[in-house]
């Protein structure tokens, strides 16, 4: 079992106290977005091991997959940690987005290398051939959208902007089919004249501010993000507020984008993301609309089942990461976490102790397959590990 030291990622939305104030830190005035838990190569959580020898726990893994990930856990996903755990805290909002699934990121991933895309290039789609489901379990209350809602809903929101540019889309949800008609809208939005759709944005906003209340999260939209058509796109999804405790599984092919609030995040150790707008980057439209699913859904918030030994696990459709968490009370007795897959374990409140080490909120520590682990004290433990 080892104490992990975390990257803390600077990107632009990222809350300027969140973090800290779970740290309890001082801030430094900077967003801090994320902080990084897990192997992923472009800030692998750090540990020390041998005592005086700091690594990173990619170099870890890959000295001894089956020590530290266990036999079955290589066997399912090979010699990597496949899961990527975090701390998130949004400022503003994030992109607009969408992830593929397995045979979509392995089909992209194959057709750009064989096109030779740099790796690197900014209108490279697929940095791999991996799949990103993810899961957001909020620790303050959480804003986000989480795919389309009815197209009626979105007419009538729209429509009481009172835009005219924007009645040709109210008439297409109205007109058309569900699938039929978030696929119009969303491919107009997306490929119309950037002056013009930025025009409407800004009548849009304005009108949004002065509605105010449903309304009210796209006016701050547009104003993170002027002229951005992503703010339209915004109308055609659902509108999400978590609390504390409450989580979204975000599944390929499902449009979203998280607005604001602290939350741990988990997820497949994937980068494929194709953005549908409140972003600078680049948009590719034609592979958007090819894996984004048109179908309005219920964002379907989750909420913990708690089992008699004390855990309460978020259910969800994927193998690559299992996230539980432990709200421990003063007197308890200690609890066994010992497990034949690789875990990481982070304190989010209070004082636990993990075997014989103590932890402070926002602390972690990686445990390896069949590593005999308890947990005691006071407080909040998050449980990140995988099925097999």
């Amino acid at each position: 079992m080892d104490r992990l030291s975390n990257t803390v990622r600077p990107y632009a939305w990222g809350s300027t106290t969140a973090i800290p104030e779970l740290l309890g830190t001082a801030p430094t005035g900077e967003p801090q977005a994320e902080m990084w838990m897990g192997a992923h190569p472009g800030a692998p959580s750090r540990l020390t091991r041998p005592p005086g020898t700091e690594q990173s726990l990619t170099d870890v893994i890959a000295a001894d997959p089956e020590r530290e990930l266990g036999p079955a856990a290589v066997a399912a996903f090979g010699p990597r940690l496949p899961f990527l755990l975090k701390l998130l805290a949004a400022g503003a909002p994030l992109s607009l987005q969408v992830h593929p699934d397995l045979g979509q990121a392995q089909q992209g991933y194959a057709d750009e290398e064989s096109r030779g895309v740099p790796i690197d290039a900014p209108h490279r789609t697929y940095k791999d051939a991996n799949h990103k489901p993810e899961l957001i379990c909020a620790l303050t209350p959480f804003d986000g959208l989480c795919g389309f809602r009815r197209p009626a809903e979105a007419a009538e929101a729209i429509a009481a902007l009172g835009v005219d540019s924007l009645k040709p889309y109210v008439d297409l949800l109205h007109a058309r089919p569900e699938e039929a008609a978030l696929r119009e809208v969303l491919t107009a939005i997306l490929t119309a004249d950037p002056d013009e759709m930025a025009h409407t944005v800004s009548e849009a906003a304005e009108a949004a501010d002065r509605l105010g209340g449903a309304h009210a999260p796209y006016a701050q939209i547009a104003h993170h993000y002027p002229g951005d058509p992503g703010v339209i796109a915004a109308m055609l999804l659902n509108y999400v507020q978590l609390q504390p405790g409450e989580a979204l599984f975000l599944g390929a092919g499902v449009p979203h984008a998280y607005l604001g609030g602290l939350g741990v995040e988990i997820m497949a150790n994937s980068d494929n993301v194709l953005r549908c707008g409140l972003t600078p980057k680049h948009v590719d439209v034609p592979e958007l609309l090819r894996i984004v699913r048109f179908e309005a859904t219920d964002p379907g918030i989750l909420r913990p089942e708690a089992s008699p030994a004390g855990e309460e696990l978020y259910e969800t459709p994927v193998d690559e990461f299992r996230l539980s968490r432990y709200a421990l009370s003063p007197g308890g007795a200690p609890i066994a976490l010992t497990a034949a897959t690789p875990q990481i374990l982070l304190c989010t409140a209070g004082a636990p102790r993990i075997g014989e080490l103590g932890l402070a909120p926002g602390e972690s520590v990686f445990v390896p397959a069949d590593e005999p682990v308890e947990v005691s004290g006071t407080g909040t433990v998050f449980r990140a590990t995988v099925v097999v």
